[in-house]
């Protein structure tokens, strides 16, 4: 074989073996949990579809929100938790009237976290299993899918997922407030 051709060879059958090496390593990394709620890369591209919920966009928020009862707004947008308090490093925003369970919606909750997200339905909606609830957080974000798989392995009855969430809100040019979280625990 030519010394040129070698020179050349050398170099892509390196790229190619640490290309192959690369996505293997990835393939491996699971990005469901064994109960499938997903564990990883949040912000990525969600599904058109989630079973024990109706996906709505923002003309179909505007009309829940006229019905009665009105449903409970729910976030789920991530926010630093360290020895015991949201850290508050940037300004977070949603929609009127929302309540803010931040880390919610991660796939692996702990029983404290867990406890958390159940007691605060379970005021936010009186106890009533069928009361609307609407869980958003950004577009492309899995935090909210987690959520109301979660809520709806609890009982919960009519959910809805804004799954375009607080950007989509944003677009269309509609109000918006400075959150806080809801007390932990």
């Amino acid at each position: 074989m030519p010394r040129a051709r070698r020179v050349l060879l050398c170099p892509s059958l390196a790229a190619l073996s640490l290309s192959l090496l690369l996505g293997a390593a990835q393939a491996e990394t699971a990005l469901f949990s064994a109960e499938g709620y997903r564990i990883g890369l949040y912000r990525s591209p969600t599904p058109t579809q989630l079973q024990g919920a109706s996906i709505i966009d923002t003309p179909a928020l505007q009309n829940l929100l006229k019905q009665t009862p009105q449903p409970v707004l729910i976030d789920v947008y991530r926010r630093q938790w360290l020895q015991g308090h949201f850290i508050e490093d940037e300004a977070h925003e949603n929609l009127p009237g929302s309540h803010w369970l931040a880390n919610t919606g991660d796939g692996d909750l702990t029983p404290p976290w867990q406890q958390y997200f159940a007691r605060h339905l379970q005021q936010l909606t009186a106890g009533d299993l069928t009361r609307p609830l609407v869980f958003y957080c950004r577009s492309d974000c899995w935090l909210s899918w987690n959520a109301v798989k979660r809520a709806a392995s609890m009982g919960y009855k009519t959910l809805y997922w804004y799954r375009d969430g607080l950007d989509a809100w944003q677009a269309a040019n509609l109000p918006v407030t400075l959150a806080r979280p809801e007390p932990f625990p």
